[in-house]
């Protein structure tokens, strides 16, 4: 059976994520909802799979799975997510280190697919395959959880993002070396895919806004 290191900085999912696994009898050698204990743990116990959360850190949970996995180049990676589109937290699939097995929060209505991915990490480390999505044994972009997301090119999901983060159409442009007419027509184009329409009580980036952290997961659940 697989030595298992679950990581995420929610401290709710934390406990109840750890323990539900243990009563699926995933044998969890360590939990942890910081950077250093966390690899505190990997170095003293040595788990074959890490479990751990995209966001963990403020979205520093493909950078620690890259750690890692220099640490232990075998190691068997499944991220969790509640956001269905990693491209809105600014990551693309070629920065996902390979054989990981993405599965989406959302999807899960128990954990068999966590714990069927925690030895399927395994062979797709050895064969070094490309990020998989994983939902209910099938390929996320293959099923019913393909959305309107999925139609936004790269750029509008970046402008997305970026007016989420409160950024102007000017500072956008600047960002993004283009005018900011070219953001203003961006923009547009993002709230017309996601039917946006704003009245005279409500902002059409707030909206955006709205729409962009429902997407990511905001405020967070548990599993």
């Amino acid at each position: 059976m697989q030595k298992v290191l679950l990581i995420t900085d929610d401290a709710f999912e934390l406990s109840t994520l750890a323990a539900a696994m243990r009563l699926h009898g995933v044998n969890i050698v360590g939990e942890s909802n910081s950077h250093e204990h966390a690899l505190s743990i990997f170095r003293t116990m040595h788990p074959e799979v890490v479990v751990l959360d995209v966001q963990f850190a403020s979205h520093g949970g493909v950078p620690f799975a890259h750690e890692l996995r220099k640490l232990n180049p075998k190691l068997g990676i499944v991220l969790t997510t509640a956001c269905p589109d990693l491209r809105l937290l600014g990551l693309e699939e070629k920065e996902i280190p390979l054989g990981t097995l993405v599965v989406l929060k959302r999807s899960v209505a128990d954990l068999d697919v966590i714990c069927e991915a925690i030895p399927e990490s395994i062979t797709a480390c050895e064969n070094r395959e490309a990020m998989i999505w994983l939902n209910d044994h099938s390929s996320l972009h293959d099923n019913a959880f393909t959305s309107v997301l999925h139609k936004l090119t790269n750029t509008q999901i970046e402008t997305l993002r970026l007016v989420a983060t409160g950024l102007s159409n000017s500072e956008i442009g600047r960002t993004r070396f283009v005018s900011e007419k070219a953001v203003e027509q961006i923009v547009a184009r993002v709230a017309q895919q996601l039917n946006l329409i704003p009245d005279r009580r409500t902002n059409l980036r707030v909206l955006m806004a709205g729409e962009y952290f429902k997407w990511i997961g905001a405020p967070r659940h548990p599993l």
